[in-house]
């Protein structure tokens, strides 16, 4: 990797700016504005846990930011560049498009916010001439100003400005907690003062939306990450500093707030801190209008870094609006273009917005980041890949809660919000996944994971497979031909064997030895069955098997594992009836399979179509006993594929007995206690002449029949009888079982 210079490492910024950045941001107007409304309403206790709960979201937050940022290469853009190097440039930007938006609104919340500070001079308006100026008369040139600050003077002199207002933040705070309890306040001990409770519980999740803005600021300083000189470090100290030192002052300021004011007082005055501080009157209002101003300046930073970034990876469709919002200015590429349009969306906020509302926006659209950052940290540490190296290491279910909360949170809010977010987020991820179709999208951010829970799987099934095995039978079948091109019927059979019950895995067979051609040969062909089965509704898998004989790719795809996590237990042949010939490999191989405890089957593709609503037909004789459950399970599993749902079975039960209807009670049953949708109509008796034979029966009924199952008798495997299977060649498409365990009709 290539290595900062050094006169790179002389200019950037260090770890304090991304702290005092986060704080200021932390330490805002919610802080001054509405911590006493929310201590009043909820209690101390209500309070307390609106705190630790915003807590137990940006915590785990700011430690994903922390891994993600120590893992990569961060450039410019913040928590927008993080996601997308993480997730894809189509996930990233999509996050990053909402980051940008919420960022934007912040800057609208903070001048709204500034204007507040005002609050004694639009007291004093009011008494005198008799009505109340908007705030917009202080928010929109405050706005104006602080724009032209950052677009005039840049990075640079803003910080400067910042650490300016963070001492007078500080010295906001010291005079507040010097501050002695009002007179309404008789005893503000813990066991008598009224305000340690938890009251108005069902207003709960209204103050957590008004409040969580505040705890949100501590990613504030993540979007310096472009002017930074060590990202790696300076984001996880600057950022978990901030985020802790937060947490400490919310808490004390609510545990001062308890103990020197009413309810009442707590509720009516917005600025019940400038009641409390020394000299508070004077000092309380300028430390709101320098904190929020800081936050805006630090919202006024971030908000054009994020959308310079996303335009920088050409996310947008339009070629010169990419162009124009990623142009920079000066040496340090200052977001001049993107600045403008920020400070725009923010000033039409601003016009339109008041505190409360424009909190609660934002609360969701940051609740949405804040998700996906841990559910990317999670995924990381479950994926485990190789790549993921961060010097810092949080934990795979602190990464998880934090997820989780942001979203059930979201709801607990408000339900109609929260679907709207993520339906907006769905419709971001369209546009950009349909003019970025060769970025990386969602199937690439849980390959990883997926891998890691089917290694997993696969490692439990093995373990437990006997208890499986005893538990209830269900095929993974394994077919080998080498004629994939010229015969699909047996691959549309495994299809429908794998489609819901099952699974199923299609090797196509080279003969030869292993070597540079043979392997060439195999992959075009894989990738050829690969490109053909696209778009076709199945679950089946494809390989090829490159064996000297075809006894020896027998021997090797029988004793390969599955990739199901269960074992292989059938085996499926196949040949064309218009070549019996193809049957003497077949019936040399099947006692083969069946020393494995395979069950097999073969299937003996006839030139006819397939019509699927002329239905399928089982018949089952007196050499059936073995494989009567076995056919009509093959049955039921085949047809619950959607090809097959037009159709239905038959089941035909051949006796030489004129009145003996035993067997087809004993069927009846079967089904019945099986649940099978089997019609009971649909179970025939069929009485064979002396004269006739078997195959004589099932061509005579079945002639027509889409897939016909016949069982296979023990004698003819171990005789080889070819004549058993070329007597049907007037007939249609036929499965030939032979089982070799019984198998329950549950």
């Amino acid at each position: 990797m290539r290595q900062p210079s050094l006169i790179n490492q002389k200019k950037g910024l260090g770890s304090a700016p991304v702290y005092f950045t986060a704080i200021s941001s932390i330490l805002g107007a919610i802080l001054f504005l509405r911590m006493g409304y929310a201590t009043g309403t909820l209690g101390f206790y209500g309070v307390l846990g609106v705190i630790l709960l915003g807590h137990l979201i940006t915590i785990p937050t700011a430690l994903a930011i922390s891994e993600l940022a120590t893992n990569t290469r961060v450039e410019g853009g913040g928590e927008y560049f993080i996601i997308s190097r993480s997730f894809g440039l189509k996930i990233g930007s999509t996050i990053g498009i909402t980051l940008f938006l919420s960022q934007t609104i912040s800057i609208a919340f903070y001048t709204i916010a500034f204007a507040e500070a005002f609050q004694p001079l639009f007291d004093l308006f009011s008494n005198h001439f008799g009505f109340e100026l908007p705030r917009q008369v202080v928010s929109v040139p405050t706005l104006f100003i602080l724009a032209y600050v950052m677009l005039k003077k840049g990075t640079g002199s803003s910080l400067k400005l910042m650490y300016v207002v963070n001492v007078i933040l500080l010295l906001s705070l010291l005079l507040f907690f010097a501050g002695k309890p009002l007179d309404s306040v008789a005893d503000p001990s813990l066991m008598t003062n009224p305000n340690f409770t938890f009251s108005n519980r069902n207003q709960f999740f209204i103050l957590f939306a008004i409040c969580f803005p505040a705890f949100t600021g501590m990613t504030a300083g993540v979007g310096l990450s472009g002017d930074l000189r060590n990202p790696g470090k300076s984001i996880p100290v600057g950022t978990m500093a901030a985020t802790l030192t937060g947490l400490v002052v919310y808490i004390l300021v609510a545990w001062k707030m308890t103990v020197s004011a009413s309810p009442a007082d707590l509720v009516s005055d917005q600025l019940i801190m400038s009641k409390i501080a020394v000299f508070g009157f004077i000092v309380i209002p300028i430390g709101l209008a320098a904190c929020t101003s800081s936050s805006a300046i630090g919202a006024m930073m971030v908000a054009p870094r994020t959308l310079q970034a996303i335009a920088a990876d050409k996310t947008f469709p339009f070629r010169r609006l990419n162009i124009f919002l990623a142009r920079g200015k000066g040496e340090n590429k200052e977001p001049f273009n993107a600045s403008i349009l920020s400070y725009a969306i923010a000033l039409i906020f601003i016009i339109l917005g008041d505190v409360n509302t424009v909190a609660e926006i934002i609360s969701m659209f940051f609740l949405i980041t804040y998700g996906s950052l841990c559910l990317i940290s999670f995924l990381n540490h479950f994926g485990s890949p190789p790549s993921y190296r961060p010097r810092f290491r949080s934990r795979w279910y602190v990464s998880l809660a934090g997820f989780i909360l942001s979203v059930w949170v979201m709801f607990m809010i408000n339900p109609l919000y929260t679907v709207l977010a993520y339906v907006t987020i769905v419709v971001i991820y369209l546009v950009i996944e349909h003019f970025n179709k060769d970025k990386k999208g969602l199937v690439s951010i849980f390959k990883g994971a997926l891998f890691q829970l089917n290694r997993r799987l696969q490692v439990y099934m093995q373990k437990h497979q006997s208890t499986m095995d005893s538990e209830e039978w269900r095929p993974a079948a394994i077919c080998i031909s080498n004629h994939s091109l010229e015969r699909d019927k047996v691959m549309e059979l495994m299809k429908w064997l794998s489609y819901q019950h099952g699974f199923g895995t299609y090797f196509h067979f080279i003969e030869g030895y292993f070597n540079r051609e043979t392997y060439r040969q195999s992959q075009e062909m894989l990738s050829t069955l690969i490109e053909n089965q696209k778009g076709r509704d199945n679950t089946l898998y494809i390989d090829t098997m490159i064996s000297p004989s075809y006894t020896s790719a027998i021997a090797q795809i029988i004793q390969s594992p599955s990739i199901s996590g269960m074992e292989n237990n059938m085996v499926v042949f196949e040949y064309d009836m218009r070549y019996p010939k193809e049957l003497d490999r077949i019936l040399d191989n099947v006692n083969l399979v069946r020393d494995g405890n395979f069950d097999t089957c073969i299937f003996a593709s006839s030139d006819r179509l397939f019509y699927h609503k002329n239905g399928m037909h089982v018949w089952i004789t007196d050499p059936d006993d073995l494989n009567t459950n076995f056919m009509i399970l093959l049955g039921y599993i085949i047809l619950a594929h959607p090809d097959w749902h037009k159709s239905s079975i038959k089941i035909f039960i051949i006796t030489s007995k004129m009145e003996d209807g035993n067997e087809k009670e004993d069927i009846k049953q079967r089904i019945s206690s099986g649940r099978l949708p089997i019609s009971i109509k649909n179970i025939e008796m069929v009485i064979m002449p002396d004269e006739k034979e078997i195959h004589d029966m099932v061509t005579a009924h079945s002639h027509s029949a889409a897939l016909t199952i016949v069982g296979i008798p023990d004698d003819v495997i171990n005789n080889k009888s070819a004549d058993f299977f070329t007597a049907y060649e007037d007939m249609g498409d036929i499965l030939f079982v032979n089982t070799t365990q019984a198998k329950d009709i549950k």
